[in-house]
This record gives C-alpha cells, sequence and structure tokens, in this order.
C-alpha cells in the first residue's frame, strides 16, 4: 500500500475553498459522494473542536463552517499587522497597497495549505478508524514541532467517497521586522530551523525550505504508520488519479535524469525568431519604467521645499501665538493656501511637460540605442560561448561541428 500527503493553495479556480472539507453545499449533487456515508464524516477546527454532520441538525447547536472558522483566525491573529501596515502605507503615500485579513485569506500567497492524507487506493485501503487514529497523532506531533509558527485551522475525515482520506488547512506565520505577527511561509520555516535541501546553492522553486518541511512530515507519517503495523511503500509516484507529494515526484525524476541532464546543458541557447523584435520589446518596456520613475520623482522633488516652507510659515503666522489680528489670518490662511494650489497644480504641469518630452520619438530612440546596444552585445557573447562549448562537446565526441544559429532557417 501507499501512502500519500499532497499539498496545495489554488487551483484554476483560485485558491481553494474549504466548502468541499466540510461538505457546506448540495452532496445530491455530486455523483461521487454517498450521502448515507456522509453522516459518518469528522469535522475538527482551532475553534470548536470535534464536531459531526448531525451537529448542524441539533437545537441549540451552532456549528461554524469552515469558511467562517478561517476567516475569523485571520482577522484574530492578522488584523494587527494589517492596521499597522496601512498606517506605514498612509505615510508614504501608497494606501493603494492596504489588504484586510480576508485580502490575506484570499491571496494564494497567504491563504491557508490544504493537505490531503490518503493510505491506499479504491481497490485497497486501510480501516477509517486505523486513519483516524494515524491521522490524530500525525496532528498532536505536528503541533509539538511546529505548532508556534504554523497552525492548524481544520481537518475533516472523508467517509462517503470511494477511499477513506483527510483533508486538512493550516497557516504559516511568523512575527516580521516590525514585531508584527504575518503569514510568511518561508520566514516561519526559517524560524522552526529548516534549511534549504542543498544549502550551498541558490534557492528557488527546486531548492527552498519547503521542500525540507514536506520530508519531515512525509518522514513523521511513515513513522506513525510503523508503530500501528502499516507497512508502506515509500517509493513515491505521481500522476493519474492517485494523490501524491509533488515535491518527492520531482526530486525521484532529477535522481533518474541527472547524467541526461548534465548532456543536455550544454546544448541549453535562447532561440528567439526575431532577436531584434526581442530587444525592441525589452528596451521599450524598460524605458517605460524609467520615465514613470522620473515622473514620479518630479512630482515628488519639484517645489517640495518651497511647498514645505509655506505651510511652515501658514502655520506661524495663523497660530494663536501671532500677534496678528484674527481677521488678518484668516486672510494671509487663505492666500498662501492659494498659492500651496497653484504650486501644486504647477507640480503636475512640469511632470506632463517632462513625460511628454520624454516620449517623443527622436528622444526616445535617442535614449533607448544604449539599452538596445548593451542587448545586442549580451546575445553575440552568448552565442560565441555557445559555440565554443559545442564545438569542445563535439570534439571530444568525434563529431562534425554543429550549423552556427544565424546559418540556420528559423
Amino acid at each position: 500500500m501507499k501512502m500519500t500527503r499532497h499539498n496545495g493553495r489554488s487551483g484554476k479556480h483560485g485558491t481553494y475553498n474549504p466548502k468541499h472539507n466540510d461538505r457546506r453545499f448540495d452532496i445530491a449533487n455530486s455523483e461521487h459522494i454517498d450521502q448515507e456515508r456522509a453522516k459518518q464524516n469528522v469535522y475538527w477546527d482551532c475553534y470548536q473542536g470535534f464536531h459531526y454532520p448531525e451537529d448542524r441538525e441539533k437545537e441549540n447547536s451552532i456549528v461554524y463552517s469552515f469558511e467562517q472558522i478561517e476567516s475569523d483566525y485571520y482577522r484574530d491573529h492578522y488584523t494587527a499587522y494589517c492596521e499597522a501596515q496601512h498606517e506605514r502605507n498612509r505615510k508614504t503615500g501608497h494606501s493603494g497597497r492596504d489588504r484586510t485579513p480576508e485580502d490575506l485569506l484570499k491571496d494564494k500567497k497567504t491563504c491557508p495549505e490544504e493537505s490531503l492524507i490518503q493510505i491506499g487506493t479504491m481497490e485497497q485501503s486501510v480501516q477509517p478508524e486505523v486513519l483516524t487514529e494515524v491521522a490524530t497523532e500525525f496532528f498532536e506531533e505536528f503541533n509539538q514541532r511546529f505548532g508556534e509558527h504554523i497552525h492548524i485551522l481544520d481537518w475533516s475525515l472523508h467517509l462517503d467517497e470511494s477511499t477513506p482520506h483527510i483533508h486538512e488547512r493550516h497557516v504559516f506565520d511568523c512575527e516580521n521586522r516590525y514585531g508584527e505577527i504575518a503569514p510568511q511561509q518561508e520566514k516561519a520555516l526559517e524560524a522552526l530551523g529548516f534549511d534549504l535541501p542543498n544549502p550551498n546553492q541558490k534557492p528557488g522553486k527546486l531548492n527552498n525550505r519547503k521542500m525540507s518541511f514536506d520530508a519531515a512530515c512525509r518522514a513523521m507519517l511513515f513513522n506513525i504508520c510503523e508503530r500501528h503495523g502499516l507497512h508502506l511503500d515509500q517509493e513515491p509516484e505521481y500522476g493519474g488519479r492517485t494523490y501524491l507529494e509533488k515535491q518527492d515526484y520531482i526530486l525521484m525524476k532529477q535522481k533518474e535524469r541527472i547524467n541526461e541532464q548534465k548532456t543536455k546543458l550544454d546544448d541549453l541557447s535562447i532561440q528567439i525568431e526575431d532577436k531584434e523584435k526581442f530587444i525592441d520589446e525589452v528596451s521599450d518596456k524598460a524605458y517605460s519604467a524609467a520615465v514613470e520613475a522620473v515622473a514620479d520623482r518630479v512630482a515628488e522633488e519639484t517645489h517640495r521645499a518651497e511647498l514645505k516652507e509655506i505651510e511652515r510659515l501658514r502655520a506661524k503666522l495663523t497660530s494663536e501665538k501671532s500677534a496678528i489680528p484674527k481677521h488678518e489670518k484668516a486672510v494671509i490662511s487663505k492666500a498662501l493656501h492659494t498659492v500651496i494650489t497653484k504650486l501644486k497644480d504647477m507640480s503636475k504641469r512640469i511632470t506632463k511637460m517632462v513625460i511628454d518630452h520624454l516620449e517623443k520619438p527622436e528622444i526616445k530612440l535617442k535614449l533607448q540605442e544604449p539599452v538596445k546596444e548593451s542587448l545586442r552585445e549580451k546575445f553575440a557573447r552568448f552565442d560565441r560561448e555557445h559555440e565554443a562549448r559545442d564545438a569542445a562537446r563535439r570534439a571530444k565526441q568525434g563529431q562534425q561541428p554543429k550549423k552556427n544559429h544565424d546559418d540556420m532557417e528559423l
């Protein structure tokens, strides 16, 4: 038998919805769910503890959905972080970046991660009570080892489908540099002591702390299964209808193809049908970003000192300590306000003039040329280096030199 722990946060329809897990939908429309066996399902969440399908039908019994539980958890634990971030955004003029706890719950980077745990297949699987015992022990050990930074929000035991399985959802969080608790996976795993699988290499999609964490969880599950007398196949698979550990599959495939990849690495090259078109697109994007940055800077710097000085003067002249008569203070304040408004309008006009000037075709062409020339040089150097490596490899293998890219029909 095989054991599965498959993880994910989102699919083609967005972030995963816990409605599937606590059956908060009309299961009569789902052919793969047995309505009678659904009454045997078991649910748990971090606020209510264990509850069962019949609890929803009892009088004077309020059973909150997993959606409500997760929303409340994010609001209870991350509101302080969101509000502090709002204040920082206000001070820097970036209030458009404000996010609520509900936004964090819906974002695929900060939403809960969902794990599916299954032992066996449609043809052969463990008894539901054994799966429940294994999962319960796993969650207890999980909390003991990782509970400071990884919090299990809810889980459900499904006995109403072809194979018994468990859905579990958790969130990673850690203190940020301001001392606020915020959902952040990599920092949480780092705080728990997880290192990169290959510490000497750069972090990336195939070298990250999440891989080390998943491997530790998988080892925990296998150890618990062994204690229950279950002898499982530890060689992972991926694909088809089986739910499997994706990172384990990737690592396995890497080992299988390592020799093949070493040979293919020397053959990798950039193949672009029209290099000049590519260069134009890159330089256009770079130039647009530069113009936007310059315009923002002009808007920020133009008359900033003058505006600040006028504001200071207005505050001084109209303060209660000033000897100027009250009716004159109002006139002074209004006049200085008019000056400030005109200076701000002037800043906008200057900014527009700068953008219009930089967007003139002759100016744009002149300023883009160094960027394009740099890209052309990089392409040429890459081609020379690739040709040299290719010639050396083929000479070693006794092959004829490969045809130059410029001579190929693209």
